[in-house]
């Protein structure tokens, strides 16, 4: 399956929220749909659900109109919807059935997906009774519970310790794995970067940043080296600026050299060994998401 987001529109009391928004995901991939608070997220996912319609543009599947009552969707909104005081398994298999499954197959998955997350014995219960983490389990499972083709996860990781973010990150994988269309919105970006081929960035209503992770950060960490070194920053631009480093900052990990374009690594690595610089390791510099979000939609 493909899915076509397509110059779509929204405004709302005269404000425009979206602006012209185009983005596609396909099958057997996770799309990482990221952006800062109020940046349109949630009203794309919205509009693309049929909670509201949008303005203009069209949202597409395999080249025809997109109509979600068409396809069994699992969606987990950022902001929870089921009902605390009601049984666990009357609420999943009202939601599950709500959302096209039949009986038969919403009672086996129910049990399938709580199993996974380890809640069955609490099918009975009220959703209150449970932790914050338990419920967002529950919720996750609410999202499943259909067997659904198209999955869209708003903060997924929300209220999660450790441990339940493992199981969670397996079943991410195993969605994967069988083909499912995965859309994965969320602020954790170490999480995306696990899962996400591809991201889209929106920013103030705009697409600031679409495709492939990988290259992404490949084009972002041109002509920059990262060197793990016991040696000062004065040593550093000692040797190497008559062979084209133009600046050098610090992380955590190591130095990051910024070349002067075009700069063979060769070209840097010898003047290193010429001067006796000890050397711990020295390799391509690729970005993390988190670099790539700030530096796409921070405050300039």
């Amino acid at each position: 399956m493909k899915l076509e987001i397509r110059n779509i529109h929204k405004s709302f009391s005269g404000q425009k929220i979206l602006k012209d928004i185009s983005f596609q995901v396909e099958s057997g991939k996770a799309m990482g749909f990221l952006g800062r608070n109020g940046a349109g997220k949630t009203t794309t996912l919205r509009a693309l659900m049929g909670v509201f319609k949008q303005d203009a543009g069209e949202f597409l599947m395999d080249g025809k109109i997109f109509n979600p009552d068409d396809y069994k969707v699992g969606y987990l909104p950022e902001e929870r919807g089921m009902y605390p005081k009601e049984e666990i398994g009357h609420q999943l298999r009202y939601f599950g059935m709500l959302r096209g499954g039949e009986k038969k197959e919403i009672e086996a998955n129910i049990d399938y997906w709580l199993g996974r997350v380890d809640l069955l014995e609490y099918k009975k219960k009220k959703l209150e009774t449970l932790s914050k983490g338990n419920q967002q389990k529950i919720q996750i499972v609410e999202a499943l519970v259909n067997n659904p083709d198209i999955v869209i996860l708003d903060e997924p990781f929300s209220g999660l310790d450790p441990v339940n973010s493992m199981v969670l990150k397996d079943i991410i994988l195993e969605l994967i794995k069988k083909k499912k269309l995965v859309i994965f919105s969320s602020h954790q970006m170490s999480y995306v970067e696990e899962f996400c081929d591809e991201i889209t960035l929106i920013n103030k209503g705009e697409i600031v940043l679409h495709g492939s992770l990988q290259k992404i950060k490949e084009e972002r960490g041109k002509d920059r080296l990262r060197l793990k070194t016991s040696a000062s920053e004065d040593t550093l631009y000692s040797v190497l600026s008559p062979h084209g480093l133009k600046d050098l900052k610090k992380d955590k990990l190591s130095y990051i050299l910024h070349m002067a374009e075009n700069t063979e690594s060769d070209a840097i690595l010898r003047p290193l060994l010429d001067s006796n610089v000890e050397i711990e390791s020295f390799s391509p510099y690729y970005p993390t998401l988190t670099d790539i979000f700030v530096e796409t939609a921070g405050e300039k």
